[in-house]
Order: structure tokens, then C-alpha cells, then sequence
């Protein structure tokens, strides 16, 4: 019988972001006959003893790893991201890179299997807006594209055209999932002590014609996903497969986020807020807190757009940018408290089906149904146990 790669054992653990202390802990290797469950593991790791079956499954859950991964010869190659947009902050820790690693990871192989199961069921149509606009760097050509393909109507977005009608991001995902793209909010990998961190990872655009993807850190607010959501869909109009960061670190970010700027607000529109150029920071935070809140968008989508019109200057833009964001911090806390103090809420499955988008449910369900995927299939695809996969492909849209 094959054993257990040693260096595949520390290579795992070093990948998750955990140091020797941690993962003993985690993986429950306490002390024996008087060696530390830190040292223990480190023996294991060196090769200098084998690990049992039940311990190397706790390993596997922890790395979130394959249990095959441990027998391979070599440590397998670090999994293609695409390109990488951001510029991580300095404190950027091996832990937090770890995590988005595993978090593109997983989506990588989800998004695999379902453009598998869509080849196999002869529904593999490309889509032509993916990369159909490599090389362009006119960001009101870009946007205008995406305007088109999404048949996108900003007055709806804003205001909605009628009782009932979703409006804001609900919009436009309802219409980005009508033109063939998934659209998934993942802010953790399964747990909120490993949530991501948005100025760490705050999109991710998988750019392929038959199944592009588009991933949003939902830790961020929601009136900020729709900015997200479209400086994706830029990548996947230029074809960019990537990941994106918390700020415009580089021509390509700074691109997109014009791109979405000018489709969530104008820049003829903005212009008419000239007036606000040497204002005290009040009166221009006032301002932008009007225009989000009926427009919307996010307080600091707004702020950029003003700065990016050179109405404000960048030293304010900094500054409204940190107090907005210091007040939906300790508004997201408060929300946090009441949560904790109610009862009740939306139920596992409306809440899961939110996260994964109507798209990728019904696809599962139907292919449920075709048998076109069994249920440990499909509850690999819609990241779920197989258990909960009916209930929530029969749960209501």
C-alpha cells in the first residue's frame, strides 16, 4: 500500500495559511507519553511517523485537500487564478492568501463540472461577449457593450418599473444570469473565521465562453456588489480570468472600475456635480450619501466617480472613502447584534439559494432531474452536503 508523502503533509498545512501550533490543535493531536501535539505533528511531517487513517481525514478537512493529494510523489502546482489585479496590502498575511488560493480553487473545480455536464448534455452554446473586446481601452465603449448584452436599463436599476420588480442588485443579476453568466456571493469558505477580507479579495471573473463565472465577497455591502459585479463582467469582456482586490491598483483595475462607473452613473450626470469641487468634507460626504442612497450604489463607488471627474481631489476622496467605510462597519456590527438577538430569519436553502444564484440552482435541478448529475455531483457543484441538494433545488426562487 502507498504511504503518505511527508512533504506533501507540511507543503498542505504551509498552503492553508496554519502554522505547526495551530493545525495540532485544529486536527486535535494533543500531547502523548510527553511530546507536544506540535512536535508530534512535526514527526509526521519530517516522515519519522505515519499517520493514521482517521487523522490524515482531519487533515484533509482542515487543508481542505483531497485525502489522495497526501500520496502524490510531488506537491501538486498552485491553482491557476488567471491573472491577479490587486496589489495586496502590506499586511497581506500567508493565511489570507491561503484562503482565496483554496477559495478559486474550489470554485475552479465547480465551475469545471458544470461546463462538463453542459458539454455532455450538448447545451455548451459559447457565449460571443466573452473576450470580445480584448485590447479595447475605451472604457465608455466597454460599458456600452455590456449595456447592450444585458439589455440593462438604468431606471430600473435605480427605481424599479413596478410593484414587485426586483430593482438595484437583484436586477442586475436577474439580467448578467439571463445572458449566460453565473453569479455567486462567497465571502468564507464555509465559516465566518475564515472570512476574506474585501480589501483582499473583493471579485473574481472566470472569462470562459461556455461558463464564466463571476464570484463577489459578500462580506462587502450589498449596495457594493453591483459595482462589483460589473467591473467582472469588464474581465470577461475583455477576456481577463482573474482575481480582483479592494482597490484600482493598475491600469486594467482602474479600467474596469471606470467601466462600471459609467454604467451605474454617468458621467454626464455626475458632471452636474461640479459645484461640490472645494467643498468642506460635510457637505460633499452629505451629498454623496443623497446620490447613493437614490441611485442605488455604494457610498464609495460615488466618491470614486466624483474623484475620477476631478470634482474632488484625491486627499478626499481618501478621507470620505475611510469615514464611509468606518460607518458601514459599525453598522454591519449592529446588524451582527440584532441578528444574534432575534429569532427566526430566512431559512438554510433561501439564504444558500441567494448565495448561488438562481442559475446554478436550477441548472442543477434540472440536470437533477435529467439525470444528467447525480446528487453527490450536483452537491459538489452547488458546494452543499448531499443531503440538503433536493431541498434546495426544490426551494422557492
Amino acid at each position: 500500500m502507498p504511504k503518505v508523502n511527508p512533504e506533501i503533509l507540511r507543503w498542505a498545512r504551509e498552503t492553508a495559511g496554519l502554522n505547526v501550533e495551530e493545525a495540532a490543535e485544529k486536527i486535535g493531536l494533543n500531547a502523548a507519553r510527553g511530546v507536544a501535539g506540535s512536535d508530534r505533528l512535526t514527526m509526521l511531517e519530517a516522515g519519522e511517523v505515519e499517520p493514521s487513517r482517521p487523522l490524515l481525514l482531519k487533515m484533509a478537512a482542515l487543508y481542505r485537500r483531497p485525502i489522495l493529494t497526501f500520496y502524490l510523489a510531488n506537491p501538486p502546482a498552485v491553482a491557476a487564478r488567471g491573472e491577479d489585479f490587486r496589489t495586496p496590502p502590506a499586511d497581506f498575511a500567508q493565511r489570507d492568501a491561503a484562503l482565496v488560493d483554496t477559495l478559486l480553487r474550489e470554485v475552479r473545480a465547480r465551475q469545471d463540472m458544470v461546463r462538463a455536464v453542459l458539454e455532455a448534455e450538448e447545451e455548451a452554446d459559447r457565449l460571443g461577449f466573452v473576450g470580445s473586446l480584448q485590447g479595447q481601452r475605451d472604457p465608455e465603449a466597454i460599458a456600452a457593450a455590456i449595456r447592450r448584452s444585458l439589455d440593462f436599463d438604468l431606471q430600473i436599476f435605480c427605481h424599479g418599473s413596478g410593484r414587485g420588480t426586483p430593482r438595484g442588485f437583484a436586477y442586475l443579476r436577474d439580467r448578467v444570469e439571463a445572458a449566460g453568466i453565473f453569479v455567486l456571493l462567497i465571502g468564507n469558505l464555509s465559516s465566518h473565521h475564515s472570512a476574506l477580507n474585501v480589501e483582499l479579495f473583493r471579485g473574481f471573473a472566470l472569462a470562459d465562453p461556455v461558463a464564466p463565472f463571476v464570484v463577489i465577497n459578500d462580506q462587502d455591502s450589498e449596495q457594493a456588489w453591483s459595482f462589483t459585479l460589473l467591473h467582472e463582467l469588464a474581465h470577461i469582456w475583455l477576456g481577463q480570468t482573474g482575481v480582483s482586490g479592494g482597490g484600482p491598483s493598475n491600469a486594467v483595475e482602474t479600467l474596469c472600475n471606470d467601466v462600471a462607473g459609467s454604467i451605474l452613473l454617468p458621467t454626464a450626470e455626475i458632471a452636474a456635480e461640479d459645484n461640490l469641487a472645494g467643498a468642506a468634507q460635510e457637505r460633499i460626504a452629505a451629498r454623496i450619501s443623497a446620490i447613493a442612497e437614490s441611485r442605488q450604489v455604494s457610498h464609495s463607488m460615488v466618491a470614486y466617480k466624483l474623484y475620477r471627474e476631478g470634482i474632488i481631489d484625491q486627499r478626499m476622496w481618501s478621507s470620505v472613502t475611510a469615514l464611509f467605510r468606518q460607518r458601514w462597519l459599525r453598522s454591519k456590527a449592529a446588524q451582527r447584534d440584532r441578528a444574534r438577538e432575534s429569532e427566526g430569519g430566512p431559512s438554510y436553502y433561501i439564504v444558500r439559494r441567494h448565495k448561488l444564484g438562481n442559475r446554478l440552482v436550477e441548472l442543477a435541478k434540472r440536470m437533477l432531474a435529467d439525470g444528467a448529475l447525480s446528487p453527490s455531483k450536483a452537491a459538489t457543484i452547488l458546494g452543499v452536503k448531499p443531503s440538503n441538494v433536493y431541498p434546495l433545488t426544490n426551494s422557492a426562487a
